[in-house]
């Protein structure tokens, strides 16, 4: 649903030479140094993309679904770094609180993330479990009105910058798998919280993960979200099946910017007396991944939109996840084959999306899981 198409039409053009003046200078830079500048950060709050989906109401922009992912094609287009150190402000670090949260908790933490003053973090992975939710061990035991947490979460993105924290903890042992599990804000600075060094990744560089680790971490009980003990996974549900839409669209944006980058090289590139453009398997390679990236980019919008009409789109964003982040990688590696040689070399980038773009196989649930998702909701609807 875009609610103005004039004044989104002027967000994402200011944001495209955000992207092209900005954003893409620094990708060497960001990818040798492992961190953002933080010029370019203070921007990015400037322009208001901490809270590009937080409620108008809490000083965010109130993007709908399809406003946002139309949004993350353009940020994406750019190195992936750059939309991961905002997006969990938008995503899973903030849309626990904007779905399920209390009026208080509302008023209290959502104008200092959609300014970007904060960052939102997720915790749910575990170092013995990640889409399993029976076998997540991070306790919360209630002792008069707080909650004492102890536990370890791994892979957490934006851990090492963020201020609050939106956890994943069994409040009720005696309840097994998903039951009794809830969702928690634990703020930076709690006497038992702590984190584990920067993760060395293969890719994203800049985008900084690590662990988060609890040990009688003290939290009031007024931070458990919604108030309800027990609601934790269908509070996390919910904000997967968006984060899931959204690194879909990441997919869609990095590859057509590597397809940008391929067929500019394609057409530069001379061999045998004519541009590689011109020899018919490479224009194979160039049109699939256009009619690739066509159909992932009609998936993303028709399930944003679905959303935003308020259906359950469980399935639709799976598919749209599974299918644009599978899409991506096979993209990516027609565009290293069409710069060949130099596509191996770093100073050319080609090779960094190569890398970048294999998460996006992997979190907000593995292809595998989706796979598992989408079957298992096919299952139920046949059988009621």
């Amino acid at each position: 649903m875009i609610r103005d198409q004039e004044t989104l039409n002027i967000l994402i053009d200011t944001l495209a030479r955000f992207v092209g003046e900005r954003l893409i200078p620094q990708e060497g830079l960001v990818a040798r140094t492992d961190e953002i500048p933080e010029e370019l950060v203070a921007e990015m709050k400037e322009l208001g993309l901490f809270g590009l989906a937080i409620p108008e109401q809490y000083g965010g922009m109130g993007l709908t679904m399809e406003e946002e992912v139309l949004v993350t094609f353009e940020v994406t287009k750019a190195s992936p770094a750059f939309r991961s150190r905002f997006a969990t402000n938008n995503g899973i670090g903030a849309q626990g609180i904007v779905l399920d949260g209390t009026t208080e908790q509302k008023e209290r933490f959502l104008p200092k993330i959609a300014s970007g003053e904060i960052t939102g973090s997720f915790c749910l992975t575990e170092p013995d479990s990640g889409s399993d939710a029976g076998s997540l061990r991070t306790s919360a035991v209630r002792d008069g009105e707080h909650y004492v947490l102890n536990g370890t979460k791994r892979f957490i993105t934006n851990a090492p910058e963020a201020g609050i924290y939106t956890v994943m903890a069994r409040t009720d042992s005696a309840k097994p798998g998903a039951a009794g599990v809830s969702a928690i804000l634990v703020e930076r600075g709690t006497p038992g919280l702590s984190f584990g060094p920067i993760d060395h990744k293969m890719g994203h560089k800049g985008a900084h993960t690590c662990d988060v680790i609890f040990e009688d971490c003290r939290v009031p009980v007024a931070n458990l979200i919604g108030g309800r003990e027990g609601q934790g996974f269908k509070t996390a549900m919910k904000v997967l099946d968006k984060g899931r839409l959204s690194i879909a669209a990441a997919s869609v944006g990095s590859a057509e910017r590597m397809l940008a980058d391929a067929l500019r090289y394609a057409c530069e590139r001379v061999q045998f007396g004519k541009p590689i453009a011109e020899f018919q398997l490479i224009q194979a390679l160039l049109a699939d991944s256009k009619a690739e990236i066509y159909a992932a980019r009609s998936m993303v919008v028709d399930a944003a939109r679905k959303r935003d009409a308020g259906l359950d789109v469980s399935t639709e964003a799976s598919c749209a996840k599974m299918f644009a982040s599978e899409m991506c990688g096979r993209v990516a590696d027609r565009a290293v084959q069409i710069f060949g040689g130099a596509g191996y070399l770093t100073e050319y980038g080609i090779e960094r999306f190569f890398r970048d773009v294999r998460l996006f196989r992997i979190y907000e649930g593995t292809t595998q899981i989706q796979q598992i998702v989408i079957a298992r909701n096919m299952i139920r609807e046949q059988t009621g």
